[in-house]
């Protein structure tokens, strides 16, 4: 699984392109974006994400927010986890961090 931002150019090899963002990243055409699923249920909620303003210093408290959400939607987690194992996806993110962002936190539970 690999993760990209919603702003780099659409690839071939991204596979499936499923973004993981409550809002559409400002300024993106849909057509430009080529986003093939959009799973903001997935995506941390409001107030999580104000919080968190990535802000690295919150990282490790976002990180733990952030599952325990995700631990409260372990449906739509078991559905997108089998969903990944068929083929190759992208989750794809807005933020300009790449290291510090939900589609991180998203693809290493997917990964356990």
């Amino acid at each position: 699984m690999r993760l990209k931002r919603a702003y780099d150019p659409p690839s071939s090899e991204d596979g499936v392109r499923i973004l993981v963002d409550r809002l559409w990243p400002r300024g993106l055409r849909k057509d430009e974006a080529a986003i093939d699923l959009w799973l903001k249920e997935l995506a941390p909620s409001d107030e999580l994400r104000r919080w968190f303003g990535h802000d690295p210093n919150r990282w490790d408290e976002f990180r733990r927010c952030y599952l325990d959400e995700l631990s409260q939607r372990s449906d739509l987690v078991k559905d997108l986890r089998e969903r990944v194992r068929e083929r190759r996806h992208t989750l794809i993110f807005a933020a300009r961090d790449e290291l510090h962002n939900q589609a991180v936190v998203l693809r290493d539970l997917l990964a356990e």
